[in-house]
């Protein structure tokens, strides 16, 4: 299912088809420093990443975290959307590219499009992120979508504080 649509990018819900992208993906070298090593370590692991991540998020909320693809190549170049955690009070908004697309404006397109989405589709009013301290690209990107630092927190099962963000959403005029 198309979730939004920019200039250059089509957001769309995850299937296990993508399995092979999500192996890359969360095996880069950024991932694992700034988010974490996720244990997917074969296809079939990347295939239960999507069904116990990303699909469980649909069915329950309604939106999670959608592939990000080129229109013109039809190819996958990331993972932006929206995530509701349990130690968060609001729904976070989250993002992750192939290193090799770092720096072309695709972040800051992609998390508009989920911003948009997040505010006149979903109708919410207030948006939070999480990021290592150290991710400066993240908190640079945060900050240009105009989320504010709010406080240092760490969460359930991690022994490292990270920075939480957040911004009000206000409906587009």
């Amino acid at each position: 299912m198309i979730i939004a649509e920019t200039p250059r990018l089509l957001l769309r819900e995850l299937t296990v088809a993508d399995a092979p992208f999500i192996f890359e993906l969360v095996n880069e070298p950024a991932w694992i420093e700034f988010i974490g090593d996720k244990g997917v370590r074969t296809i079939a692991d990347a295939e239960n990443y999507i069904i116990n991540g990303p699909h469980k998020s649909y069915a329950t909320n309604g939106f999670g975290l959608w592939l990000v693809q080129l229109k013109e190549q039809n190819s996958p170049i990331g993972m932006c959307g929206l995530i509701k955690r349990d130690a968060l009070k609001h729904v976070d908004i989250g993002f992750a590219f192939l290193a090799v697309h770092n720096g072309q404006g695709y972040g800051y397109e992609a998390a508009t499009a989920v911003l948009d989405h997040a505010r006149n589709k979903i109708g919410l009013k207030h948006i939070l992120a999480i990021t290592n301290q150290h991710n400066v690209r993240s908190i640079r990107l945060l900050e240009k979508l105009g989320l504010k630092y709010e406080r240092l927190i760490t969460m359930p099962g991690d022994a490292k504080p990270i920075r939480l963000m957040g911004a009000s959403l206000q409906p587009a005029t």
